[in-house]
């Protein structure tokens, strides 16, 4: 079936944005396997444009782990400074800390869930994006490792499973 409708333009900042997270995450791998991370950039970017979202979303959705995990506020910086103001703040908002040494897993988990209430729709979009493709993930690899899925997990199963489900509810609050 043929579409009438235009697709949304995206300029050359997205491959910038892409190019900037390839290498700051150059080398990493999802946890617990030998996927390059940036897949997982690529998915939660997809995922955003997939479902609305517009091209500052779809920056910070392969951008949301950047400051997190490959220099706190420095990278957070960096990223205002290329990309703009919108996609900084969607970044942060993703960003469960920029403390180090981090603060305990849950009570980063629970803060987090707690802030979804006011989070800003983009930021709620590239979040929600984000969650999906993780819980896709752990999925997809239980189903291959079974139990021992949940070992590379702080929380472990019993944790990670609060998590998700904390997380559905707040998305759910949210509609």
């Amino acid at each position: 079936m043929e579409s009438d409708s235009q697709p949304r333009p995206l300029s050359g900042r997205i491959a910038e944005a892409f190019s900037f997270a390839a290498g700051l995450h150059a080398g990493q791998a999802r946890k617990g396997t030998d996927v390059p991370y940036i897949a997982h950039l690529m998915a939660v970017s997809s995922l955003v444009l997939e479902n609305g979202g517009g091209e500052d979303a779809a920056i910070a959705a392969l951008l949301h782990d950047a400051a997190e995990d490959q220099g706190g506020l420095a990278v957070l910086g960096e990223i205002g400074l290329r990309f703009g103001p919108a996609v900084r703040s969607v970044v942060e908002s993703c960003t469960d800390t920029l403390e180090t040494p981090k603060p305990p897993w849950r009570e980063r988990k629970e803060r987090y869930v707690r802030h979804l209430a006011s989070a800003a729709d983009d930021a709620l979009l590239v979040s929600l994006a984000d969650k999906v493709h993780n819980a896709r993930s752990i999925l997809r690899e239980y189903r291959e490792r079974g139990e021992a899925v949940w070992d590379k997990f702080k929380g472990g199963r019993e944790g990670t499973l609060w998590y998700y489900r904390a997380l559905v509810r707040a998305f759910g609050e949210r509609g």
